[in-house]
């Protein structure tokens, strides 16, 4: 599709990615270096492990990126395969619909989302603020999800049907072993976008047991003043998981991320 640019223009490319990537450098680095003020790095990381509940708050951050990355990449993959490979009235007039999901902010929601949770009486729930999660990430990896199941040939499809294959069981057999790039970009994204959540834990769990890590640099803040270097080491410990997350899959991500977003 695309010609191999020159070496030249690959330099010019690379040049103005690291003058772009710099200013975030800049701030991990910051985030780290003041994370060693104050008591000592020793003493800083020390009481964000143990004069808070960092480990409950860990377990709970689990449970619902864990679940919210279920629902996501279930729904996406079959909506996807649906919306990219399959024919049905109104498929356009659907996609499009959801896809208006993209420009709206959780807090637009937050009021129907509370009363909703309120009459189900699903406070101090996971699926409280996993189901609202996975409804605002979903918009986004279906339509990468989409655009690369489209790119999948119709002939690998049709030779499965001649052999046997139902509908589910060609999206089973086939397309789900040919597309770990865009799962790792589902994995990836709804995970980042799990753990880093900080107000439906806040809003829906009122069990100071319920609160997820975002919660855990309020435990440094006061009336009167924040302990910063804590709140620091915090923020690293916090960010660590996604790190790893992404490090470990970061090849399939950035493949995935290139054909989903191109068509």
């Amino acid at each position: 599709m695309f010609n191999r640019p020159s070496l030249a223009a690959r330099i010019i490319c690379q040049f103005i990615a690291t003058i772009v990537a710099l200013p975030f450098a800049f701030v991990l680095v910051a985030i780290v270096a003041k994370s060693f003020d104050g008591a000592g790095v020793v003493a800083n990381y020390e009481a964000v492990l143990t004069q808070t509940p960092f480990g409950r708050s860990m377990l709970n951050s689990a449970v619902i990126s864990l679940g919210v990355i279920v629902l996501v990449y279930t729904c996406t993959m079959l909506a996807g395969f649906a919306f990219g490979k399959m024919n049905f009235t109104g498929k356009k007039l659907v996609f499009n619909a959801i896809l208006a999901g993209l420009v709206l902010p959780t807090i637009a929601l937050v009021v129907p989302l509370f009363l909703m949770v309120q009459r189900m009486g699903l406070f101090n729930n996971y699926l409280a603020v996993i189901v609202p999660l996975a409804t605002t990430i979903m918009p986004f990896t279906l339509l990468l999800t989409r655009n690369y199941l489209a790119g999948i040939p119709d002939e690998v499809l049709e030779a499965a049907k001649l052999d046997g294959c139902t509908s589910f069981g060609t999206l089973v057999r086939i397309v789900l072993p040919l597309s770990r790039p865009i799962t790792a970009v589902i994995v990836v994204w709804a995970f980042l976008q799990a753990w880093n959540d900080f107000f439906l834990p806040l809003l829906f769990f009122q069990d100071p047991d319920m609160q997820t890590v975002t919660t855990i640099p309020l435990y440094f803040t006061s009336t009167y003043g924040s302990d910063e270097p804590k709140i620091f080491a915090a923020l690293v410990l916090i960010c660590l998981p996604v790190a790893i997350a992404y490090l470990c899959l970061q090849q399939f991500f950035e493949k995935g991320l290139s054909a989903g977003a191109v068509k």
